[in-house]
């Protein structure tokens, strides 16, 4: 198992590097990730430096990594933050420079297809963050949600313990990019539910694992990023959301199979699962329709556990991941998960 170790923090006034690892979507919707640049300057104090493909939509994986390479060398580049997801980030690990990046640690911010990065980085011994893209998070319409914008300010600047909090309120339905109205008001919310509780009779408290499922998936079927010896992750903490892409129940329950039979689950002692994404544009799911849905995966999540990992403590609907807000999870970091107290606290 490598030594994983914090990397050092920026302040405000640092310049951070805006790289798209994924997808070059900022050159398509240029306003939610102009408006997250801003706010980078003007909320957060930094001073966001782009790279060649940061805006270019169909970059090959060794532009993308040269970017990432880039961003890490420059010594007065504070910390990295990728401007969104996409889904071929995979295609990308090949090119990247271990060693580099071991030399020269700092904070990485992404999710979705960014767990691929996520998890090279943890394995190279570099602990990451989980959360606050660029244009989803940042460029927020109307303004950043109090609670995004709070634990990004945590995990950027701060380094110890932040306790996270179920949202009062969230949302999980989009408006068009392409719509300049789009941006003249904050998302409508609807009131938060709390955290549900599984087997929280102790206290937990280990290394943080996991991100996006499907990418988790991903990772799987290529064997790329996941521990040869599954004793790696014993005692950690296992966290999982699912994308707006909607994955049916029964590929959620296939996939966690699989950790199964590998022998991941049962290595983990407890489990944060994200509140699901419950609509897209390609399924915009009624409030009935999508409350049936993250029911189903629920049982989903809670059928494959039963069966290889019955002891573990479960957290559901966590506010990390593709919900709104969006808490941020240090990859790699110790996260300590109090069952009693009903308490999640984060080491930033």
């Amino acid at each position: 198992m490598p030594t994983i170790m914090y990397p050092p923090k920026p302040s405000p006034g640092d310049r951070v590097a805006v790289v798209s690892p994924a997808s070059g979507l900022p050159g398509l919707f240029p306003r939610p990730y102009e408006l997250g640049l801003e706010r980078l300057r003007e909320v957060y104090g930094l001073e966001p430096v782009e790279y060649p493909a940061t805006r270019k939509m169909g970059s090959t994986p060794r532009e993308r990594a040269d970017d990432i390479h880039a961003a890490f060398a420059d010594p007065d580049v504070k910390a990295v933050i990728a401007s969104i997801g996409g889904d071929d980030q995979i295609t990308v690990l090949p090119y990247l420079d271990r060693e580099l990046l071991r030399a020269n640690p700092k904070p990485f911010f992404g999710m979705s297809d960014n767990t691929n990065l996520l998890a090279y980085l943890r394995n190279t011994g570099i602990v990451a963050y989980h959360g606050a893209g660029v244009m989803c998070e940042l460029g927020r319409p109307g303004a950043m949600h109090p609670q995004t914008a709070d634990s990004l300010r945590a995990a950027l600047f701060t380094s110890g313990p932040y306790e996270l909090r179920p949202a009062e309120r969230w949302n999980d339905v989009d408006r068009d990019w392409a719509d300049p109205a789009t941006f003249d008001e904050e998302p409508g919310t609807r009131p938060g539910s709390g955290w549900s509780w599984v087997n929280a009779d102790r206290v937990i408290e280990g290394r943080g694992w996991g991100g996006c499922l499907e990418i988790v998936g991903w990772l799987l079927m290529a064997d790329r990023e996941i521990a040869r010896d599954p004793a790696e992750y014993d005692g950690g903490v296992l966290f999982l959301e699912t994308s707006e892409e909607l994955p049916s129940a029964a590929e959620v329950f296939r996939t966690l199979r699989n950790m199964g039979e590998r022998g991941l689950l049962r290595r983990f002692s407890a489990l944060l699962m994200g509140r699901p994404k419950t609509w897209s544009f390609e399924h915009p799911h009624s409030p009935e329709e999508g409350a049936r849905y993250a029911a189903e995966q629920r049982e989903a999540v809670l059928r494959a556990m039963r069966a290889y990992a019955p002891d573990a403590m479960i957290v559901f609907d966590v506010d990390l991941g593709h919900t709104d807000p969006q808490l941020v999870i240090p990859y790699g970091g110790i996260v300590r998960v109090d069952g009693p107290a009903r308490r999640i606290v984060v080491t930033y």
